[in-house]
């Protein structure tokens, strides 16, 4: 169950009390989940009981009791539990990674884009502004907007430094340069962009889709293929994939794709502590270790991995190689 699934189980659930008449508030048009804050638990935390306690005039535990059963009844969780003042926190039950994985592969590039209303948008000239714009639409047609040209939008964005960014770093490494900083940043456009090494996050985030595609080859030549079969204890991996589309919306939603850049690295920081202990211990292509249900579930993880590092390089404009 991704965090967008979950918000919408939680506003289901508001909606039933509403109807039953146990909690008489406005439904909100949206309900909001997050992972718990320090002291927390379970692996996803809302307060949405404290956000209509006011208008229910009942105290924020109060409704938060009303709508735990309610939302316990949806598939995919395992337990709510009402903490402090009236955060409902969430426990998904085991299946729902294997759940994700398997619906990430499915999905493939598709992974993550939604349903969205028509945005009118203006042309720019401006190298930085140039770029930022095509991706931001790119963004928004991923999200299922239709986006035409009209009354322009507000796009301020630092100015790029450098005319020949494009020709000097090749087009892959001007465009992160332009779009990894935040619009009031200014881009760096030093030419440690083209260095090889994992302190160069563009070479990271390549790196780690690559080597999700070299994981699925030496599987390959072990005889073994992915299948998300059994849960795998990759909590910060399982978190990147499954916020994968409340990121696309948010970069949307704000016209941000250095928030779209900065996820990515993350999924790639969390790929590349993962890889390792993916494929059977011993030298390939036998191996010491014969490939088990754990082993096609880490790659299954790994390969959705490789969907996400694909699909949101894709959407910035910058190609995912499967050898680097």
């Amino acid at each position: 169950m991704t965090p967008a699934e979950l918000s919408r189980t939680v506003l289901h659930a508001v909606c039933r009390a509403v109807e039953d008449g146990v909690l008489r508030a406005p439904v909100p048009e949206s309900v909001s989940v997050e992972r718990p804050r320090p002291g927390g638990s379970g692996d996803y935390a809302t307060n949405v009981a404290l956000r209509l306690a006011g208008p229910a005039g009942q105290q924020p535990r109060a409704v938060a009791e009303v709508l735990r059963p309610r939302i316990a009844q949806a598939p995919g969780i395992a337990g709510i539990e009402i903490t402090g003042p009236g955060f409902l926190n969430i426990t998904l039950d085991d299946g729902a990674q294997q759940d994700l994985v398997r619906r990430v592969l499915e999905q493939g590039p598709r992974y993550g884009h939604g349903d969205s209303a028509s945005v009118r948008f203006h042309a720019v000239d401006e190298l930085r502004a140039r770029i930022w714009a095509e991706t931001v639409l790119q963004l928004l047609g991923s999200q299922g907007a239709d986006v035409t040209n009209g009354a322009p939008e507000a796009l301020h964005v630092v100015p790029a430094p450098v005319p020949d960014l494009f020709e000097r770093l090749g087009p892959d490494a001007a465009r992160w340069a332009l779009l990894r900083p935040a619009a009031h940043d200014h881009p760096s456009a030093g030419d440690e962009l083209l260095v090889q090494h994992e302190s160069n996050p563009l070479f990271r985030v390549r790196y780690a889709y690559s080597r999700t595609r070299a994981l699925t080859r030496n599987a390959e030549q072990l005889g073994f293929d992915s299948a998300p079969r059994t849960h795998v204890d990759a909590p910060a991996l399982t978190t990147a994939i499954g916020d994968y589309p409340a990121v696309l919306a948010s970069a949307a939603r704000l016209r941000a794709p250095d928030r779209l850049a900065r996820h990515l690295e993350s999924t790639a920081d969390a790929l590349l502590a993962f890889q390792h202990t993916v494929l059977p211990l011993g030298e390939l292509p036998v191996g010491d270790e014969k490939p088990m249900a754990a082993h096609r579930s880490r790659l299954a993880l790994a390969e959705a991995a490789g969907v996400v590092l694909a699909g949101g390089l894709s959407l910035l404009g910058i190609t995912a190689p499967d050898y680097l």
